[in-house]
């Protein structure tokens, strides 16, 4: 049993929302129960006592959407990459990067930017992979270093033609199996959807071996309409827009990352097979490929989670930008506070319920122990009612020092509990020096 005490305790609980000075006991996976510090230390005096030294203690961050395999990226300039759309980034960059990557690039993708995701207060994360150099044990490399880390983790591999017929299906096949893994292993922690790169990168005929191979166990997560070659391609070559509605793509269970390109009825159908839909607002904006229409999709009714494409790690960095671009786009300085709040704080822990077991994003008593503590120290009045506002202006993911996943403590006081982060990317420092010479060789 552990308490986590002696702070400002925002739960996201409308029942109990703050404690001036609050503390949760954890026991176990799950939250056991909250109250003030001096309670719960009176009631649990035993239980290992973690003091959050006035800091913020709040729910552990979600990301919907975001991509481990791009981490090694982190400061590298291809010899001859300067884009001028959307499609030169993808095949000048990334793909030029996943038709490289080995499965121990992918393991020591997973190692770094999990840590970044501890570090920055991310506790579960749906990722969506690509490494078309070694596609099969890819997922399973991303589960391991998952699992060591202490984190969870919803995967899917990037089915795509773009590198032919073998690649394809053997994607295909990558998902099939990381998919029938989950269903024996039923590990609460670790889960399965069947990913897809794009429309304009997938025919009808690799659509039917995906619902064929999925066979209805799990959602999809695709890319949609991030740029107009989604667009184009469907017009040109398939003469319709509503491909995923014909394919037997949409549903509860189905992700869809990014929604920029698409049109009002599109959104209707969208909204009436309640297929779920990702903002990632600081990519859309690097690519260059425009602002997603969150505020309309709010008023449809539609499900939407915020992500960060691996833009960033932080959470709270990508909160900051969806505001700020739809505030930009809307040429409104009053609009989206209430559509970007709710996408980090209540949407992603209604995406995560699709797949994970035990409610996330709250704490309260039967919640998974899913708890950080920020060193955030307010100097204007602090409350339940105005923490977003703080969120928004005050806070940055790295003032995240403690973050517990499941009732385990992986970091406490900024020390990484869970490994040893120097030799980690030192071995990471290794295989990414390999890798970009092979890209520039």
């Amino acid at each position: 049993m552990i308490i986590i005490g002696n702070g400002r305790l925002i739960t996201r609980n409308a029942a109990e929302p703050y404690y001036e000075n609050g503390a949760v006991v954890t026991e176990n996976e799950l939250i056991k129960e909250t109250g003030t510090t001096a309670e719960m230390r009176l009631k649990c005096p035993d239980a290992e006592f973690v003091d959050a030294k006035g800091g913020v203690i709040m729910p552990a961050f979600i990301n919907a959407h975001t991509h481990i395999y791009s981490a090694l990226a982190r400061g590298l300039s291809i010899a001859g990459y300067n884009p001028t759309n959307f499609y030169e980034v993808l095949d000048g960059m990334w793909w030029k990067i996943d038709r490289s990557l080995t499965l121990e690039d992918t393991r020591r993708s997973a190692y770094t930017t999990i840590i970044d995701c501890i570090k920055t207060g991310c506790t579960t994360i749906f990722d969506h992979h690509a490494s078309f150099c070694q596609i099969e044990g890819s997922l399973f490399a991303i589960a391991d270093a998952a699992k060591a880390l202490g984190i969870r983790a919803c995967l899917c591999y990037e089915v795509s033609e773009r590198d032919g017929e073998k690649k394809c299906d053997e994607s295909i096949e990558e998902n099939k199996s990381f998919i029938d893994h989950c269903e024996r292993e039923n590990d609460s922690m670790l889960k399965a959807m069947f990913g897809g790169h794009a429309l304009f990168t997938i025919g009808d005929k690799t659509f039917e071996k995906c619902v064929k191979a999925n066979g209805g166990r799990t959602g999809f997560h695709i890319h949609v309409c991030e740029g107009m070659n989604d667009v184009y391609d469907s017009m040109k070559n398939y003469g319709c827009r509503n491909r995923l509605l014909y394919n037997g793509i949409l549903g509860e269970r189905t992700l869809l990352g990014h929604c920029i390109h698409i049109s009002p009825a599109e959104m209707d159908i969208i909204r009436e097979t309640g297929t779920m839909v990702v903002n990632n607002p600081e990519s859309n904006m690097g690519n260059a490929v425009g602002c997603s229409p969150v505020l309309k999709l709010f008023e449809k009714g539609i499900l939407v989670g915020l992500g960060t494409d691996a833009y960033t790690f932080d959470m709270l960095e990508s909160l900051k930008a969806a505001l700020t671009i739809q505030r930009h786009n809307a040429a409104m300085p009053n609009v989206g506070w209430n559509e970007v709040t709710t996408m980090l704080f209540a949407n992603n822990a209604k995406i995560a319920a699709k797949y994970f077991p035990h409610e996330l994003g709250v704490i309260k008593a039967g919640a998974s122990a899913d708890v950080i503590v920020m060193d955030y120290k307010p100097f204007t009045p602090f409350s339940a009612e105005n923490i977003d506002g703080h969120m928004l202006f005050g806070m940055a993911g790295r003032q995240c020092e403690t973050t517990m996943c499941a009732g385990r403590l992986l970091m406490k006081d900024r020390k990484l509990l869970i490994a040893d982060e120097e030799a980690e990317n030192a071995k990471t420092l290794e295989v990414s020096t390999k890798l970009w010479q092979r890209l520039n060789g």
